[in-house]
């Protein structure tokens, strides 16, 4: 069946409870962009030591709205099955052009966190140019990205083509650009990545043709 585009909200609930005071809600993840400036300080109550002092940075600039993604209401919440990824994972296709893929993706991961699901339980890859924290990330060294990833601990970005970057509960793919292709090996291996839900943003039309309609 062909994937049908669907309205941008999500109100995905997860299991555990939820902070509803000022106090204890989880800061939202920073998100610099690449280039000389300040790595953003860690999430209130991260140790010291997990800053690296001498890289200063701006924050990202704000973005316009962008199509976010909307959950499959069920009766009741959908635990994540594993890190290793399942064909049993719900599907969700988010309509946005290549150039807007990202911001698109971006705001998936917004509103996956603002619905409690953990940073550690979301991974985000891209199909054509690397995402702007991953790009920010890797000016660290490949050893210092890929601990990030191994740690579990928070969002992390990769490129689809990344055999390194093993499943999470959710998954999130930003297609923007590259072939034909590539999208079609790397739409197939997100979902076998993705144990609860994998998110797609992309243009319907063409996601659905490299696929054949098939997913």
């Amino acid at each position: 069946m062909p994937l049908i585009p669907e309205e941008p909200q999500i109100h995905e609930s997860v299991p555990g409870p939820r902070a509803t005071s000022a106090a204890g809600r989880t800061a939202p993840t920073p998100r610099p962009v690449p280039g000389p400036g300040p790595r953003p300080a860690p999430p209130r109550g991260a140790p010291a030591a997990s800053a690296r002092p001498g890289k200063p940075g701006p924050a990202a600039p704000p973005r316009g709205p962008v199509a976010a993604p909307p959950a499959q209401r069920t009766g009741s919440p959908q635990p994540p099955v594993g890190t290793t990824g399942t064909a049993g994972a719900q599907l969700q296709l988010i309509p946005a052009p290549a150039a807007g893929a990202i911001d698109a993706a971006d705001e998936a991961v917004d509103l996956l966190l603002d619905s409690g699901r953990a940073p550690g339980e979301i991974l985000v890859l891209t199909t054509g140019e690397t995402h702007p924290w991953a790009a920010h990330e890797l000016s660290f060294g490949e050893a210092s990205y890929w601990a990030q990833h191994d740690a579990a601990d928070d969002v992390f970005y990769a490129d689809a083509g990344a055999e390194r970057a093993t499943g999470r509960p959710v998954v999130v793919v930003a297609v923007n650009g590259d072939s034909d292709e590539v999208t079609a090996r790397a739409l197939p291996s997100a979902m076998a990545r993705a144990g609860a839900l994998l998110i797609v943003c992309g243009d319907p039309q063409r996601i659905n043709t490299v696929l054949g309609a098939g997913v």
